[in-house]
């Protein structure tokens, strides 16, 4: 039996001000390093209606992948790039319960 996907859900508390280019940052990166690379299954990007925080929640099929993309040299640049914008707090997990209407 395969392994449930791994969900990676990243919580960005944006210091300067600045959503829309964290946003835009963020879907560069998204665009042109992360679907590129081996396990990755989808992202998408919530901002917070004031403007505070952004949620990257992206769907992996393993750990070893979230693992590997962490380290992958060109993710590598983009994260001094996203700190000097914002805090990052991160969690990777497996879905125990869904309801849907």
């Amino acid at each position: 039996m395969p392994s449930s996907p791994v969900t990676l859900v990243n919580v960005l508390k944006i210091e300067s001000g600045s959503c829309q280019e964290l946003v835009s940052l963020l879907r560069h990166n998204i665009e042109n390093v992360i679907c590129g690379l081996p396990g990755w299954k989808g992202t998408r990007l919530i901002a917070t209606i004031d403007g505070h925080s952004v949620v990257i929640y992206s769907e992996w099929e393993t750990l070893a992948a979230v693992e590997a993309m962490r380290a992958a040299p060109r993710m590598q640049a983009y994260f001094p790039r996203i700190r000097a914008l914002a805090s990052i707090d991160s969690m990777a997990g497996e879905e125990v319960f869904v309801q849907n209407p």
